[in-house]
């Protein structure tokens, strides 16, 4: 899962400031699709927001773009005012997954997600695409179920026929309550319809071209967005980049490496730290720490609450940690603990990459998640590949690789996908910055740089550092490049290097 994992940063001493108030843009719209586009949305105060400069909405969207008068369902949308009071403009915003919430995002935390001077001068859009949180929400398990689901250790040794039989089973009954509780929606999760509703989003808003800062999954939105709409592109800053031309084989192999270097970077680190558990060499620190991951995956540890920590969750909670450097001290307290058979801090780590607190499951981000990856990638079947990406791993993610695979979700999934995986070029579209960092685990620079290169009008910035994502991450050089393209509209010089 890829988003923008971080703390969330509470907004004070704001004003009350009033709701926007713009006409929607229909100019060349389709009359099919007029119903839609002219929508008048009435802002209203939010549900446990105080604040008065934040309004809350609901847009109605067609259900299949294809067929507009085949059934609708709802974008739950969120703004918080222009810190003036008179922005004419809109910035959406989306923190990634596929499955996060952005609504969550900019009601919790509108300065975290576009910095305190966009804040300033956009009225900052959250919002939760189709499937996700509070719009109409892809739907599967209950707490308990999810629980199982994802904690329960499987019968049999790791890879045997009968482990795989108990995951396939697990994952077909899950496919199943997907398609049960979600009332006929998920053969329409898909990136392509989530960008066409963000087109909506902007002509009801009132805006003639979408400006976005779009996180990790984010970044195939707004290109998704760029190459349906070019015409329509004001600003666009896709930070942490998927290469939407890479495979979910790729994909998934390109990020083990990435966590397994990222791992080593930690490493490298907490031998330089009072309290670390490890010793030696990074390579030794490595070695031993194969060897506690193969230790729970035999014998794993209990947590109080009644779940046992194995392999798997152990890879999960450091996984969760190496998306920010700040997390690093909490992994070696995870670590740690684990070394002296006590889980909870693992199952921290664990829980906060869920969404899960207290036993319950905040948000619905596992079923979005796996529900837009399902039907926006193409079945990978070709063994010789497969087995090509699994040697690859092997030898450059050797610690993470015996936990990376398993038995595939999607094969269970009852629709079958309708994503394509290629390049975009968005020919004619205004010009679009991509950000990669040099050493983000779950979106590899490399992927910023084809991204950047695919796109016509791509200008790449480059953040040399740890963790995922690069603006407003405490870089001036790459916070001051993004906010003057925004405010003043200076493009970036392509290949900008931010140290």
């Amino acid at each position: 899962m890829t988003g923008l994992i971080a703390g969330a940063l509470l907004l004070t001493g704001c004003m009350n400031l009033p709701a926007p108030e713009r006409t929607p843009v229909v100019e060349g719209v389709a009359s099919d699709l007029l119903p839609f586009y002219g929508q008048e949305i009435t802002w209203e105060g939010c549900d446990g927001i105080d604040e008065g400069s934040y309004y809350c909405t609901t847009v109605t969207a067609p259900l299949d773009w294809t067929d507009p008068d085949d059934g609708a369902l709802d974008l739950a949308v969120v703004v918080r005012v222009g810190g003036s009071g008179k922005s004419t403009a809109s910035l959406l915003t989306n923190p990634g997954g596929p499955g996060a919430s952005g609504f969550d995002l900019v009601a919790d935390s509108a300065l975290f997600a576009v910095g305190d001077e966009l804040a300033e001068n956009f009225d900052v859009i959250g919002f939760d695409p189709r499937g996700v949180g509070r719009s109409t929400a892809v739907r599967c398990l209950d707490a308990p179920e999810m629980d199982a689901f994802l904690f329960d250790i499987p019968a049999g040794t790791r890879g045997s026929d009968e482990w795989e039989a108990e995951l396939t089973t697990r994952n077909d009954g899950f496919a199943a309550a997907c398609e049960v509780g979600s009332d006929g929606i998920l053969p329409y999760i898909t990136t392509e319809n989530a960008a066409r509703d963000m087109d909506l989003l902007r002509a009801v808003l009132g805006d003639e071209t979408l400006n976005y800062i779009g996180y990790s999954y984010g970044t195939f939105l707004g290109a998704t967005y760029a190459k349906l709409f070019p015409e329509r592109v004001g600003r666009l800053v896709l930070d942490g980049a998927i290469d939407p031309s890479t495979s979910s084989l790729e994909v998934g192999m390109t990020q083990a490496i990435g966590f397994e270097s990222a791992l080593r970077t930690y490493m490298a680190s907490c031998l330089n730290t009072e309290g670390c558990p490890f010793g030696g060499t990074v390579d030794d620190a490595m070695a031993d720490l194969g060897t506690l991951l193969a230790t729970v995956d035999r014998t794993p540890l209990p947590n109080r609450d009644g779940r046992m920590l194995g392999a798997d969750t152990l890879t999960t909670a450091i996984i969760a940690a190496l998306y920010a450097q700040g997390s690093w001290p909490v992994l070696t307290a995870a670590l740690s603990d684990a070394l002296a058979g006590d889980p909870a801090q693992a199952f921290r780590l664990a829980d906060f990459y869920y969404d899960r607190a207290d036993g319950v499951y905040l948000t619905n981000q596992t079923e979005a998640f796996t529900a837009y990856n399902c039907m926006d990638y193409p079945n990978d079947d070709d063994p010789a590949a497969e087995a090509a990406a699994d040697e690859r791993v092997n030898a450059l993610a050797p610690t993470i690789a015996p936990y990376w695979s398993g038995v595939d979700r999607c094969a269970s999934w009852p629709d079958e996908p309708t994503g394509v995986r290629e390049e975009i070029a968005a020919d004619g579209a205004a010009p679009i910055v991509v950000i990669g960092t040099t050493g983000d685990p779950a979106t590899p620079y490399e992927w910023a740089v084809s991204l950047a290169g695919q796109l016509s009008s791509g200008v790449l910035i480059t953040r040399e550092g740890e963790g995922h994502t690069g603006f407003n991450k405490g870089s001036a050089c790459v916070d001051e490049a993004v906010v003057a393209y925004f405010l003043d509209d200076v493009v970036p010089e392509d290949g900008l290097v931010c140290r």
